[in-house]
């Protein structure tokens, strides 16, 4: 896929999206905005837009592309207001095209709205069917515009979008962190999971912050205050910030693709530095699965931290022995083979005097679909490298994700394809092949397993599946294959049946 003339190679797993939104009396908002899409750029680089408020009227300015390519000073200098929100995106439900960019906005009759989402919801099809029903007629085919239908039409019985916001959130199932805009009020919302971080902060005296990650807050010089906590939501406006708990949490499920790969490494989520887990990540490795070798390199970026960690505890040398194309954005292509291969050459060059006759230890996040990593090994064997042993500091990845992460279909997952971890070895062409196991991982994060979301490494999913959106991705298995009736016909363990399969 050419973006804005650019072609480039695809992360294996393509990030969650990124929210914002500020309320800011006094305070140049789009272009704190701006700024705070910026920082969260890594988290979807599909569209990017701004919807601002000067407390009569929303207006919003959204458009395919990265975030810089988007605005531009006249741009901004057209969104007026005190009151903004923002979003950058990638999809996970509905198609690339501008009318699934968001921000999205609705009428109802007392106003506009406009909403930002992070996640993905699993009960979409039902929702939009019921509102179709009801004479509902969509433009897009986003799971974030039915929410954005929900609330305007539970707006006009209750007079209030806070009130509205409030009943639709027990209705929606899986994983949502929105920022949601009137022209007098900025809100903040998390599902009662809290799969997808969202945090808040406090700008000078009276403008409250509120994004994805807290490197947004520190870009644009705000004071981080707390996390959004599930089932919360939250209000600013020019009586200050106020809270509810709407919907009770059974338990916290973060996604712990956070920590491996989506979030940046100087944000902090769940009280925990994004960088050190990964070190730490890194460093259980070591430990659970040491090898010979004569330095350890990391594949730019996400797997830095981790093989600093390696490194440190192996006390083996650290080195760096790719080197990768600033200019190249965390974008994607579409799934064709030959340019999978050449998106590769492009965002990564091997160092060669740093890999020529040694044994390299390289050490990355994860192994989704194996593509990526079968180029690099050989990128790094043809600049002469005597072995190359991969060291992943994540378990194998086995089943798809359904709230927000895009981890493909099963039948495109390496791990859930090959029966061994010596297949996937033989297939991406590594000497050895070692990966994080469940309780290392946990271990190496200092994580309690209660608080995460582990569904794409052991299938077992927190939030139901909808057994026609579980099938729809679980192409490896019988189309009859239901709960707790056979065990899937993989190297995967089957999901206990007491819980939610994959």
């Amino acid at each position: 896929m050419a973006v804005n003339g650019s072609l480039v190679a695809a992360p294996e797993a393509r990030e969650a999206c990124g929210v914002f939104g500020i309320y800011g009396p006094g305070e140049d908002v789009s272009r704190l905005t701006y700024f705070g899409l910026f920082a969260l750029q890594h988290r979807g680089q599909e569209s990017a837009g701004i919807a601002v408020s000067d407390g009569r009227d929303i207006t919003v300015y959204r458009e395919m592309g990265l975030v810089s390519q988007v605005f531009d000073e006249t741009t901004l200098s057209r969104l007026r207001g005190d009151l903004a929100i923002g979003h950058t995106r990638y999809s996970t439900t509905g198609s690339t095209s501008l009318a699934n960019a968001q921000p999205m906005v609705a009428e109802w009759r007392g106003g506009k709205i406009a909403l930002s989402h992070n996640g993905n919801l699993v009960n979409t099809a039902a929702l939009r069917r019921e509102l179709e029903s009801q004479g509902e007629v969509f433009e897009a085919t986003s799971d974030s515009e039915v929410m954005l239908r929900m609330v305007a039409r539970e707006a006009d019985r209750a007079g209030s979008v806070e009130e509205a916001v409030a009943a639709c959130m027990p209705r929606w199932r899986g994983a949502y962190s929105l920022a949601i805009l009137t022209e007098d009020s900025v809100m903040a919302v998390r599902d009662p999971y809290g799969v997808r971080p969202l945090c808040i902060g406090r700008l000078n005296s009276e403008a409250v912050v509120f994004a994805s990650e807290s490197c947004a807050l520190t870009l644009i010089g705000s004071e981080f205050l707390r996390e959004v906590e599930p089932g919360e939501l939250v209000m600013a406006d020019q009586d200050g910030m106020r809270s509810r708990a709407v919907v009770s949490s059974p338990r916290e499920a973060l996604c712990v693709f956070e920590y491996i790969y989506l979030a940046r490494p100087d944000s902090k989520i769940g009280d925990h530095l994004v960088h050190e887990a990964r070190s730490g990540l890194g460093q259980q490795l070591a430990v659970d699965q040491p090898v010979e070798g004569d330095v350890v390199i990391p594949v730019p970026d996400t797997g830095w931290p981790a093989a600093i960690g390696y490194a440190e505890r192996s006390g083996l040398p650290f080195g760096e022995g790719l080197i990768r194309n600033r200019y190249v954005p965390r974008t994607f292509i579409q799934p064709d083979q030959r340019l999978r291969e050449l998106g590769v050459k492009i965002k990564l060059n091997p160092l060669r005097e740093a890999l020529a006759g040694r044994r390299i230890v390289m050490v990355d996040d994860s192994i989704v679909r194996g593509t990526t990593k079968k180029g690099i090994i050989r990128m790094i064997r043809n600049a002469g490298a005597k072995e190359v042993h991969v060291r992943i500091s994540a378990p194998p990845i086995r089943w798809p994700c359904y709230y927000g992460v895009d981890t493909s279909n099963r039948s495109e997952l390496i791990a859930a394809r090959r029966s061994t971890v010596e297949e996937v070895r033989e297939d991406i062409g590594a000497d050895s092949l070692g990966y994080q196991s469940v309780p290392g991982m946990l271990k190496g994060l200092r994580i309690p397993r209660r608080k995460l979301c582990l569904a794409c490494f052991t299938g077992r999913y927190p939030i139901p599946i909808p057994k026609d959106v579980k099938l729809s991705k679980l192409d490896l298995e019988e189309s009859a294959w239901r709960e707790g009736e056979e065990k899937p016909k993989t190297s995967a363990p089957a999901p206990s049946p007491t819980e939610t399969p994959g």
